[in-house]
């Protein structure tokens, strides 16, 4: 089910609209008509944009407060998220109890990829390095062959 803070936060938005009318961060490329468009796309895919928002963390409380300013329907917003912590809540938690026994395994493995994400980081860090300084010593040859 929603979470009992979505369904107040959504309902406040959806009465009073977006909050930030005027200048604000950003808000240059964001013209009113360009901005029209967004909410009715969003609108639209509404339902979609739910469920996939439940499950994608730092994105849920910026899709719902933008469901809100959209003016989803409520019970579109309610169903799809109903819907999408229907299936997403048991199957977090059946993993959840399902790895609890196999925890020890889960953090070694979970060690072991961390070493080579971290050789890769390195690896990754170090090629940058080596194509920047490598542009730059072209670009100091290229200016220097032209007379600056």
């Amino acid at each position: 089910m929603a979470r009992a803070a979505d369904v107040p936060r959504g309902r406040a938005l959806r009465r009073h609209g977006a909050v930030l009318d005027g200048p604000a961060l950003g808000r240059e490329g964001l013209t009113r008509a360009r901005q029209e468009r967004l909410e009715a796309a969003y609108r639209r895919h509404a339902a979609k944009a739910i469920v996939t928002a439940r499950h994608v963390a730092g994105l849920r409380a910026a899709a719902f407060l933008t469901a809100g300013i959209a003016r989803v329907p409520f019970g579109t917003f309610l169903t799809a998220d109903a819907a999408a912590a229907t299936v997403g809540v048991p199957l977090t938690f059946g993993l959840a109890y399902f790895f609890t026994h196999h925890l020890k395994a889960v953090l070694a493995d979970v060690r072991r990829f961390e070493h080579w994400l971290a050789l890769l980081a390195v690896v990754t860090l170090a090629a940058a390095l080596l194509i920047a300084a490598w542009r730059r010593s072209r670009r100091a040859l290229a200016d220097a062959s032209e007379g600056r």
